[in-house]
């Protein structure tokens, strides 16, 4: 069985063996990883006084105006990252994953992260992960647990992805829940081992995060992965 200290310290020493690459790749990766792109537009009702010399029979509300054209902007934006989101950054993803994969064993090429585009499967990469992000939010529309829960369940399914790109959603879904099975709490703790970093990353408005705590925290959920499907193929989980 795996320890936070083991896959921390290979994962450690897998990113600093090939420092610039894994930094590029985990840069990359961070910028689709957020599932969700929120965006808060509040009205200040009190920011607009009307004054009693004007007295047009049928004027526009500048403000409202500028308001609604706003809102349209973020709306608009949003749509867009999150097409970009799903074409390009599910397709990032799965290529980071495999980078960190193969970075354990050898100094692998920053240039991995675009086998998404180049394996022959990019829709059903595309496919599997748009399902893994929806299936996600709405068991998260029942309470934030049952959402939690099936984040950590599905958390194998970018590597599962990266070594078969072609596999069918449905086995990709099970056999990320089969690998998962009694080890999401220890992977959760594992999660919350990087607060610290995570602290940091924001105190220095992200610069530790960039070249630091990201490749490393990527290149130690690799290690976990690995460890995972050496357990899988043990236990005939997969074969």
């Amino acid at each position: 069985m795996w320890t936070r200290m083991d896959l921390k310290m290979r994962g450690r020493e897998a990113f600093r063996r090939n420092y610039w690459s894994c930094v590029i790749v985990a840069f990359l990766m961070a910028l689709f990883t957020a599932a969700t792109y929120k965006y808060n537009i509040t009205e200040n009702s009190d920011s607009v006084s009307y004054s009693r010399q004007y007295s047009y029979s049928s004027v526009f509300d500048i403000a409202g105006l500028v308001g609604m054209i706003f809102t349209a902007f973020a709306a608009l934006l949003a749509v867009i990252m999150a097409v970009v989101r799903v074409v390009v950054g599910y397709a990032l993803i799965v290529g980071g994953s495999r980078f960190f994969i193969a970075n354990q064993t050898e100094n692998a090429s920053a240039g991995t992260i675009g086998y998404g585009f180049t394996c022959g499967s990019y829709g059903n990469i595309i496919l599997t992960m748009f399902l893994r992000d929806l299936f996600t939010a709405l068991w998260s529309l029942l309470f934030i647990v049952p959402g939690i829960i099936k984040s950590y369940e599905y958390r194998m399914i970018p590597y599962i992805l990266a070594e078969n790109p072609g596999m069918n959603y449905k086995e990709t879904f099970q056999i990320s829940k089969q690998m998962m099975y009694g080890q999401k709490m220890d992977v959760f703790v594992l999660d919350l081992s990087f607060i610290g970093w995570r602290i940091l990353e924001s105190i220095t408005f992200g610069v530790v995060g960039l070249f630091y705590v990201e490749p490393y925290y990527q290149a130690t959920f690799a290690e976990l992965y690995a460890e995972t499907r050496a357990r899988a193929f043990s236990s005939g989980i997969i074969h």
